[in-house]
């Protein structure tokens, strides 16, 4: 059966890492534990993400992992992050449990491919496009503004000094889709090029004169990571589901290439973004064309 539940995705974070590391020794956890001090089932909590690790525990299993240098650096600075609050904590109340492992994995992502039909990728949206989706989609203004607030927050992670790489797919009709208005469409189809510019940042457009393609059966999210395995999100509209097979994985990165290779360049897409919205600035949008 394939796995969908999400424990053994957000269990991959530092304690997931942490236990490869005693696996790849042969030790077992409750000699590491005995060792330490430590209740067996400490270790064991620590190892599957239901209870917080500090810098100085995470130390101390590094010594007798025998890991040192940059990688023992690198899993100690996780362990200091992993103290502070995330912005999901802090603003997501009304997040769900599938929302908030979505963000952790876009979080910890070294690369992120996303092909979204219908709509501007969350990390690309400006927060008045959001507050017009939220709108459009029946949700209160109280929840609304939570959800704005909190993938305002999720874009932080395209400014950081190491960024992940993010290439965006996206069809045509997310362009051409009045959201909000004409002129709130120029606004984000400009934020978008600007995006574009950035060396993190790939964008590109299927056009409508491509017909048929692999991607309309719905959008999907791909996460790359350092030292873990690929995940793959589909979200529906109450939920969310994570792929991690790698016989899974493969089918939506297949999916991710095949669209590649029916989008424009991202020096044409670019342009095409750039027509469109002068014809949004100009007051209306005629049928695809590209």
């Amino acid at each position: 059966m394939a796995k969908q539940t999400m424990p053994s995705v957000a269990g991959r974070g530092l304690g997931g890492e942490l236990r490869q590391l005693r696996r790849t020794m042969r030790l077992k956890g409750s000699s590491v534990a005995v060792q330490l001090g430590w209740q067996p089932s400490k270790l064991s909590r620590i190892e599957t993400g239901q209870q917080g690790v500090r810098a100085e525990e995470v130390a101390a299993l590094l010594t007798v992992y025998g890991v040192v240098g940059e990688e023992r650096k690198r899993l100690l600075s996780m362990a200091e992050r992993s103290r502070d609050k995330g912005w999901w904590e802090t603003h997501g109340a009304g997040l769900t449990a599938w929302s908030r492992t979505f963000n952790l994995l876009e979080a910890e992502a070294t690369r992120v491919v996303t092909w979204q039909p219908l709509l501007v990728p969350g990390l690309l949206q400006l927060p008045e496009y959001t507050s017009a989706l939220m709108k459009s989609c029946g949700v209160s203004p109280a929840e609304a503004e939570s959800r704005v607030a909190a993938r305002l927050a999720r874009q932080a992670i395209l400014a950081r000094d190491e960024p992940p790489e993010l290439h965006a797919i996206i069809d045509e009709t997310v362009l051409r889709r009045p959201l909000g208005s004409h002129q709130l469409m120029v606004r984000q189809l400009r934020h978008l090029i600007e995006l574009s510019e950035r060396p993190n940042v790939s964008l590109q457009v299927v056009p409508l004169a491509r017909g048929g393609h692999t991607g309309l059966d719905g959008g999907f999210v791909l996460f790359d990571f350092r030292r873990r395995p690929s995940v793959v999100h589909l979200e529906h509209k109450i939920s969310g589901v994570f792929l991690e097979e790698p016989e899974q994985v493969a089918v939506f990165r297949r999916a991710a290439d095949a669209l590649t290779g029916v989008s424009l360049s991202p020096a044409d897409s670019t342009d095409v973004v750039a027509r469109t919205a002068a014809e949004h600035e100009r007051g209306g949008v005629p049928d695809g064309h590209a």
